[in-house]
C-alpha cells in the first residue's frame, strides 16, 4: 500500500500541491512557448507590472536570492524576453525592460495560466478558496515570527 502522505502533515500536502501545480503549469505553458519556464513567465509579470522594480525585490517575490535572479535575468536577455541597461542614476543598477518578445509572450501566456488556475481551483467554492488563502497566509505569518 503506498502512502500518499508520507509525514501525515497538512504542510507535506501543501509542498505536493505546489509541485503538482507548477508540474501543469510548465507542460501548459511549453505547449505554447517552447523556451521559458514558470518562473521566467512570473519576472515578465512582474517586470511588465512594476517597471521600475529592484533586482532585490524581484528575487523576494519569486523566491530566489540575488545570484539565482541574476542568472535567471541574464538567460532571459540572452533569449530576448528582456532587454537590460545600466541605470542612468546609479551605475550599479540595472534597468530590466521587458522587450517585443516578451511581450507577445506574456500575450500567449495569459489565457495558460487563466486556464491552469481554473484547473487547479475545480471544485473549489468561492468561501473554499477565501479560506484555504487566509489559512496558508496564517501559515507565513508563523514561519516569519
Amino acid at each position: 500500500m503506498k502512502l500518499e502522505n508520507p509525514t501525515g502533515t497538512a504542510l507535506y500536502s501543501i509542498e505536493k500541491a505546489i509541485k503538482e501545480y507548477r508540474k501543469l503549469a510548465q507542460k501548459n505553458i511549453s505547449k505554447v512557448v517552447k523556451d521559458i519556464t514558470v518562473d521566467q513567465c512570473l519576472i515578465l509579470i512582474i517586470l511588465h507590472d512594476n517597471k521600475d522594480i529592484a533586482q532585490n525585490e524581484l528575487a523576494s517575490l519569486v523566491f530566489k536570492d540575488n545570484a539565482s535572479i541574476t542568472r535567471m535575468i541574464e538567460l532571459m536577455v540572452k533569449k530576448e524576453y528582456l532587454n537590460r541597461t545600466i541605470h542612468h542614476e546609479d551605475r550599479r543598477k540595472f534597468n530590466l525592460e521587458v522587450t517585443s518578445k516578451g511581450l507577445k509572450t506574456l500575450e500567449l501566456i495569459q489565457p495558460v495560466i487563466k486556464k491552469n488556475r481554473q484547473t487547479a481551483l475545480d471544485g473549489l467554492s468561492l468561501e473554499e478558496i477565501a479560506l484555504l488563502d487566509k489559512t496558508l497566509n496564517k501559515i507565513i505569518i508563523n514561519c516569519k515570527k
